[in-house]
């Protein structure tokens, strides 16, 4: 008997992705729409979107199925790195609004049943910060919130860096100051001082920055580069931070952040117990109001590390760490197997009680549509909102906005601007994804009445906008409601999970619940394919048309043999088993 009972636990865990069928909390079924706040909606007309702008666009969020916004960074910054350097973590940054603002943006998302979601930076803060300044003037207590070393001094008598460190926007991650006569470490920016987190009173002063919005009523963080929070420990090398090793890329120069294998500045083992005490924090708040606070982590790391964040034993850790495997793995010359292997990867590494996420684009990446090709937008989009777990969207994504283009003189990403190369700049800048967010084709694209915005609008807003596909039989906004409608199934929501990958071109994944079984059908090439469909288990008979890609000449309602559906290049498909 016992021998029976394992081989069908085994048959259930290996029959792909079984979901728990009971009411899920509401970050487990949601959709989480990234808003960068400069470019979403300027409601005062200074070129620069800010809250106001959001609070106006909120039942437009509301419509296309979305229940909780995550917002980049809005707290008070000089904008070296446009937000992700804080000058202030308790305030709103000026161009954005006031916490009145921010108050009143809470209030009407909370009438509309939305999540706030928060961008914390824990990593670093700005070189304009009163704790920096603080450090600068000799005030010890501050002085410690940062990393100083002293630094070297050559053969030839000059001063240099503590060790070769770099930083990710290129150089030294070492800084000197000659009001203390020493380095400070910059991971990133130079007007970006990395926090020292060996330090307890910097843990504590984290903690109360989440509580502090927590208490606002945000329903929780997305926390930014994580994995750099913890440096190798110093006094394991006799004191001093030691060199890194060559990463043996022959694609990169010698000042590219990737020229190194950061074995001493990312990944530490520390940096997992530091995301456990926050989440603990977070369950501070559940234990008043029985309301779950829900953490996403960003890390650009191997699948192993990424999943140890969401908890390791009775310690419990991110509920979301973001699977970024759709962005690194994948683009628009992979094949249906790349697919099917991108997504296997997060699902097959997680541990089997945890949701799964799915990211296509972000502010830091090209964007969905122009990594993929316009023409797969709605299957990319079939993915996102239909494989099992938790679903985000880079706003614009429903429309299939593409990268805008911003000149050498119009950059202002950091990342861009510190390659000092007027021609290969576009391969490192962030501005292209960042352009404002097309609302309608009247002076640049309804997003701010202003003679200059803060980035150039992207070409073509005239036709690809907000306005235009809400009035059209057929657009990626329309099916992107669909299938936001449709994801709230139970099928979908709990279902289980199968996928294939038929041909080179045709990808297609299966989701079922007791008798209901859709079949989600993406043709990665232009070249047209008849597939056959009962290759899948219990899978025979007709399927019809739920869903399709605005480029589909099928219709829904349309009916054909799942032994031999025709699929047109790049097209999606939602079917359901008749």
């Amino acid at each position: 008997m016992k021998a029976v009972y394992l081989l069908s636990l085994l048959a259930v865990v290996c029959s792909g992705n079984v979901l728990k069928n009971e009411e899920q909390d509401w970050w487990e079924k949601t959709i989480i729409y990234q808003i960068y706040p400069r470019s979403f909606a300027d409601s005062d007309g200074d070129g620069v979107g800010d809250l106001n702008g959001i609070t106006s666009k909120l039942d437009y969020v509301k419509e296309l199925g979305v229940g909780t916004i995550w917002l980049s960074p809005i707290f008070q910054s000089p904008m070296y790195d446009f937000g992700y350097d804080i000058a202030d973590f308790y305030d709103i940054h000026d161009e954005y609004g006031t916490m009145e603002d921010f108050e009143v943006l809470l209030e009407k998302a909370n009438e509309l049943d939305i999540k706030i979601v928060l961008d914390l930076v824990p990593n670093h803060t700005s070189n304009e910060s009163v704790w920096f300044q603080e450090a600068l003037n000799g005030n010890e207590k501050y002085y410690n919130y940062f990393i100083w070393e002293d630094g070297i001094i050559d053969e030839n008598g000059n001063r240099q860096p503590p060790n070769n460190w770099l930083s990710h926007f290129r150089g030294s991650a070492w800084e000197y100051r000659e009001e203390l006569d020493q380095y400070y470490l910059h991971q990133f920016a130079i007007g970006q001082p990395d926090l020292n987190y060996r330090n307890p009173e910097v843990i504590d002063e984290m903690k109360n920055i989440i509580r502090f919005w927590l208490g606002k009523g945000v329903s929780g963080f997305r926390v930014d580069a994580v994995n750099c929070l913890y440096e190798v420990d110093k006094n394991l090398f006799g004191g001093s931070f030691p060199d890194e090793p060559l990463s043996g890329r022959t694609d990169v120069d010698l000042g590219s952040h990737d020229s190194l294998s950061h074995i001493y500045t990312k990944d530490q083992n520390e940096t997992y117990y530091m995301v456990y005490q926050w989440r603990d924090v977070f369950d501070e708040f559940k234990a008043i109001d029985g309301v779950t606070r829900a953490m996403m982590t960003e890390v650009y790391a191997s699948i192993q590390d990424v999943v140890r964040y969401f908890g390791e034993g009775d310690l419990k850790g991110a509920q979301i760490p973001f699977n970024f495997d759709l962005i690194t793995d994948v683009d628009a010359s992979s094949s249906a197997a790349d697919i099917k292997r991108a997504v296997d990867k997060f699902l097959t590494y997680k541990p089997v009680d945890k949701q799964s996420n799915w990211v296509v684009g972000n502010h830091d990446n090209s964007r969905m549509a122009t990594r993929y090709g316009t023409p797969l937008v709605d299957g990319i989009n079939m993915l996102v909102l239909l494989l099992p777990g938790v679903a985000v969207t880079y706003m614009g994504e429903e429309i299939g906005m593409v990268d805008g283009y911003v000149s050498w003189e119009e950059t202002v990403d950091p990342s861009g601007c510190n390659t000092n190369d007027p021609v290969n700049y576009v391969d490192s800048s962030r501005d292209p994804e960042r352009t404002p967010f097309h609302w309608n084709s009247e002076k640049n694209a309804g997003f701010s009445t202003a003679d200059k915005t803060w980035l150039p609008m992207a070409d073509g807003y005239e036709t690809l906008n907000v306005e235009v596909q809400k009035v059209s039989e057929r657009s990626h906004l329309k099916v992107y409601q669909a299938l936001s409608k449709l994801r709230q199934e139970n099928t979908f929501r709990v279902g289980r999970y199968d996928s294939l990958a038929l041909n080179e071109d045709v990808f297609v994944f299966k989701r079922w619940l007791d008798d209901n079984i859709y079949l989600v059908v993406i043709n990665m090439r232009e070249a047209e394919h008849s597939i056959d469909l009962t290759y899948f288990e219990n899978v025979y008979g007709n399927v019809e048309v739920s869903l399709r890609s605005v480029n589909s000449p099928k219709n829904e309602g349309d009916i054909f043999e799942a032994k031999s559906v025709p699929v047109v290049g790049f097209e999606g498909l939602v079917l359901k088993v008749a």
